[in-house]
């Protein structure tokens, strides 16, 4: 019997995550029968790549979907409140990798690793959420330890490149460096201060409590997946790092959880790669994690402060694994649900 092919919808095909998507698509084989991609506005008429053949971007409409059976959204919060619905009713299944959905009571935010059962839930609205490139790597690490030792509290700080703000924020980074390295000004359009050798502890506005939109997000996010009632608190600062998402992240658990113990339920847990031999200078850079699926962890280490405490280190490609292979595999499961007898 033939394997069923999907067509396929890919919103945002000319951004940093839908390129990349594209690209695993083609890399995982996942089965596409016909694929469009489509953009807003900038990008229509490009001409995109998939197994070897050309693919023009098209403009995003209301008539894009038709035929379409899982629709990609992979540009910001206002297309996909916009369009989602519109695609929902010419029968497509959305995977939406914005913030426009995440907090959604009858919209499931699945991180694959952790809670894949709720996929099930999609046809609430027709809509699946993906969780915001920081909170995938953070929830994949502490879904086996919470399994084992039920989590009390987080305190996680993050350390997120620029990838994240879109392609104009990496050509900041870039003429930035380039500026000042030959002694001239530079300017900042996408940050509100200069972020070449620099470090700024906002992302996204501030809340009147102090706290940013991402570090609410940050604990928002987290608790929906993990389903439990876990204190989260974050701080959430953009760093001259072109890819990969870094964190350092402490736990208090409800009952004791060794550091070796730690090691050897993430040594074994899907989607993780423990790097964590300090001693031989190895433990998870950004600069390791561009380009992999995996999320990587190490410095695992007792908290001394706490009864119950562990201090860790993770790393993740915060395009390819937090947006895009995140969505993909989420595809995948959806894809299997929906042949399944």
């Amino acid at each position: 019997m033939s394997k069923k092919l999907w067509n396929i919808a890919l919103v945002g095909a000319t951004g940093v995550v839908g390129e990349q998507l594209l690209e695993c698509l083609d890399e995982r084989e996942f089965p596409v029968g016909e694929l469009r991609c489509l953009e807003r506005d900038k990008g229509v008429g490009k001409i995109l790549e998939f197994q070897g053949k050309p693919v023009p971007v098209t403009a995003l409409g209301p008539d894009s979907f038709g035929g379409v059976d899982i629709a990609f959204f992979c540009a910001g919060s206002s297309i996909s409140r916009e369009f989602c619905p519109v695609a929902v009713a010419a029968g497509a299944v959305c995977i939406d990798s914005s913030s426009a959905w995440r907090m959604d009571p009858e919209v499931p935010l699945v991180a694959p690793e952790v809670n894949p059962h709720r996929i099930t839930d999609y046809w609430k609205k027709g809509i699946i959420a993906i969780p915001a490139s920081s909170v995938t790597p953070l929830v994949t690490v502490l879904k086996p330890l919470h399994d084992v030792a039920p989590l009390k509290r987080i305190v996680v700080s993050t350390y997120q490149a620029v990838s994240g703000s879109g392609r104009n924020a990496i050509k900041e980074l870039q003429s930035q460096v380039g500026e000042l390295l030959n002694g001239r000004p530079v300017t900042s359009t996408v940050y509100p201060h200069q972020i070449a050798f620099n470090c700024i502890p906002q992302i996204n506005s501030f809340d009147p409590d102090g706290s940013t939109g991402e570090e609410r997000m940050l604990a928002d996010e987290t608790r929906k997946i993990m389903g439990a009632e876990v204190g989260v608190t974050a701080t959430a600062v953009r760093v001259p790092v072109f890819y990969g998402h870094s964190e350092s992240v402490n736990i208090e658990t409800l009952s004791p959880l060794t550091a070796e113990a730690a090691r050897n339920l993430l040594a074994a847990a899907p989607g993780v790669e423990l790097v964590d031999d300090p001693g031989q200078g190895l433990y998870p850079l950004a600069v390791d994690a561009a380009g992999q699926d995996l999320v990587l962890v190490g410095r695992i280490r007792q908290d001394r402060s706490l009864e119950n405490g562990l201090n860790l280190w993770v790393t993740a490609d915060n395009i390819r694994n937090g947006g895009a292979v995140t969505s993909l595999r989420v595809a995948e499961i959806l894809a299997g649900l929906l042949t399944t007898p």
